[in-house]
């Protein structure tokens, strides 16, 4: 019969061998076969050849057609009670509208937005809104600002976020300042004046 101070000393060996084994085993892979995987740094922004931060303003003339043959604006969703409700609750419209220097379609071309709206209110037409401002002209041309945000369409006045932007607008923040500048209740269409600020590098 084996003695039971034998048998103890021989778990607890036992035990100690695995752990060690486990230390040993969790240092091989860690150490000898590669580092710890880091997803994140801090970087200075002068390595990105960010400068000093600058405020631009632009204004520019939003046209929302949604009438006749070839609309910029087109309805890709609804809920079975869109149609009958008084705000258009549920409805999502994909937009491609043109961006214009000033109020008229025949003014200069200066980007498209880019982005879908839908009516989120049941109460009156609100819009949420998510919209690029990809513009084609002159110095901003391929560049971006990204507008996220709640447009009452019957307000004097609304406000919404910049949130963001790419090229010329990297790391943009900001505001637009939305107007409507003519609407036409037969058809749909809107033009809309989006006075914007925005700060960046």
């Amino acid at each position: 019969m084996v003695p039971k101070k034998a048998v103890l000393l021989s778990n607890s060996f036992l035990s100690y061998t695995i752990f060690f084994f486990l230390i040993f085993f969790f240092l091989e892979v860690t150490v000898i076969h590669g580092k710890p995987h880091q997803f994140s740094r801090v970087l200075s922004p002068a390595s990105l050849g960010l400068k000093e931060g600058k405020l631009t303003q632009l204004q520019v003339y939003w046209h929302d057609i949604v009438s006749g043959s070839n609309p910029s604006a087109i309805r890709v969703a609804a809920a079975p009670q869109t149609n009958t409700s008084p705000t258009g609750f549920g409805a999502l419209m994909m937009i491609d509208d043109p961006l214009t220097e000033g109020p008229e379609m025949s003014s200069k071309l200066v980007g498209r937005a880019q982005g879908f709206y839908s009516s989120a209110s049941q109460s009156e037409v609100g819009l949420l809104m998510a919209m690029n401002f990809a513009f084609t002209d002159g110095k901003y041309n391929g560049s971006t600002i990204t507008i996220l945000g709640r447009n009452t369409v019957f307000s004097k006045e609304r406000e919404m976020p910049v949130i963001g932007g790419s090229g010329l607008f990297r790391f943009a923040r900001g505001f637009a300042k939305v107007k409507t500048h003519k609407f036409d209740a037969a058809t749909g269409d809107a033009t809309t004046e989006y006075n914007i600020h925005v700060y960046h590098y």
